[in-house]
């Protein structure tokens, strides 16, 4: 048997592009059994190779070699196929491939745990080992890469510089306290090896205002963690962040960037994965793909804080019902009243912008009501917040007393001295880069996002 094998993306890539196949002559291709089908006279395998979110029918009948054999070929065996491409114009596929040689190349035990039926996700959760071999993960899985792929092309050909912020840090930058402490003795919190206290980064948005401030745009893109005991469909110990910061820039620019950004990146997998979207619109989430449109034609509208919490009071007392019908002035929104704006005020993607400054990071910067600060969050239909940003408090004497009254300056006074140090206006966001999956897919839960999750009493893997 031939040892070049063609993939099965560059024959349907070929063919889309009307390219020459080699069609009536033999090819090779090898790959995974999807499932394997016997009508008696003629038989049937759905081929995966994993190059693409398609697969290729294997025809073969009596006449074949070990035929009995290759008919108990079970689902997850990998396989090469020897065979003739042959045109199938009134097919499901275009094109099919009837085998005159089938060899096994690698055999399944009768107790694989992917039979051929549907699995629940919980379960396939169990065996994250394999899920990438299922339907829906070879989707997701290769809808990320490309996704993370389109975070890099849109920064870079924008000019920004890539960061690389540290994993271990002794900074919270968010002052919630909730960190992953690194430690060489588990008996000693303070890290005998840096000799202070370590943990893993919740962000790398300090670090990378550094490098703003010498290189005007830059971007983070890596893993993040956080150790909330939160057992929810939205929360997990390690996940990504896409972080830009810009300097000489202020809350409307990084509006503008994010509105942009995100329109590029939902442009960029619906441009490139259009199998993979047409399975999520079909399987997942039906109305996925019309709810993505429906965000990449609209304009992003913006509104003050104050007037979402207005809004939202006049609501409750024209009858309509929250989960927490209690709205006031300074409390954090849920994501009910978050999708109520979005949903039923706006019809469509809004900033909800101007926070108080209570329920805010400290780096964020307090404008000139003394009240609020100059902060954004992305709310879109269905979801509710995606992206959150702000205009970073530049000034030194501000920042300075905000710091000092939390108590976090020790040990962040490199971070105050960059308003001393040629310091300017700037601004930043933080994308997480599985809830964003979540929202393109329509995938409910962020353990279906991420290869191996780790969440609260989870760590199988």
């Amino acid at each position: 048997m031939q040892k070049k094998a063609y993939e099965i993306k560059q024959l349907f890539a070929r063919f889309a592009a009307n390219e020459s196949l080699p069609f009536d002559q033999e090819i090779f291709v090898e790959g995974w059994v999807r499932t394997n089908r016997n009508s008696g006279k003629i038989a049937f395998i759905e081929l995966h190779d994993g190059t693409c979110f398609r697969s290729l029918q294997i025809v073969y009948g009596p006449e074949l070699k070990d035929f009995e054999a290759v008919t108990h070929y079970n689902t997850g065996a990998a396989i090469g196929v020897r065979g003739k491409l042959v045109a199938t114009p009134e097919g499901q596929q275009p094109f099919e491939v009837h085998a005159a040689e089938i060899i096994l190349l690698g055999s399944v035990s009768d107790d694989y745990p992917l039979q051929k039926k549907r699995h629940t996700f919980e379960y396939l959760r169990e065996e994250a080992y394999l899920r990438p071999r299922a339907n829906t993960f070879d989707a997701v899985f290769r809808l990320r890469s490309v996704l993370a792929m389109g975070v890099h092309t849109y920064f870079q050909d924008r000019g920004f510089v890539y960061v690389h912020t540290p994993e271990i840090t002794a900074n919270d930058a968010e002052g919630a306290g909730q960190t992953f402490l690194v430690a060489t003795d588990a008996k000693d919190p303070v890290n005998d090896f840096f000799g202070r206290r370590a943990s893993l980064t919740v962000s790398g948005q300090l670090h990378g205002e550094a490098f703003a401030l010498a290189f005007k745009n830059i971007y983070t893109f890596g893993p993040t963690f956080r150790a909330e005991k939160s057992n929810t469909t939205r929360h997990a110990a390690e996940f990504w962040m896409i972080e830009p910061e810009i300097a000489f820039a202020d809350l409307e620019d990084d509006m503008d960037l994010i509105e942009d950004c995100i329109k590029y990146l939902i442009r960029y997998v619906m441009d490139r994965c259009p199998d993979e979207m047409a399975f999520f619109d079909q399987r997942i989430a039906p109305g996925t793909i019309a709810k993505l449109e429906a965000v990449l034609n609209a304009p992003f509208t913006r509104m003050e804080y104050t007037e979402g919490i207005r809004l939202l009071q006049e609501a409750v007392a024209k009858g309509h019902k929250f989960e927490n019908n209690k709205i006031e002035w300074g409390m954090d929104l849920q994501s009910e009243h978050e999708r109520y704006l979005t949903e039923e005020i706006v019809k469509g993607p809004l900033f909800l912008i101007n926070y108080p400054k209570e329920i805010k990071a400290f780096y964020m910067r307090e404008n000139d009501d003394g009240r609020t600060v100059a902060a954004c969050d992305l709310l879109v239909p269905g979801e509710g917040e995606i992206v959150g940003g702000s205009e970073r408090e530049e000034r030194y004497d501000v920042l300075k007393t905000k710091m000092d009254a939390l108590g976090n300056t020790k040990g962040l006074e490199w971070y105050l001295n960059l308003r001393r140090f040629g310091g300017c206006r700037h601004a930043g966001f933080g994308i997480g880069f599985d809830r964003l999956i979540m929202y393109i897919t329509g995938i409910a839960n962020i353990r279906d996002t991420e290869p191996f999750p780790r969440t609260s009493n989870n760590l199988k893997y």
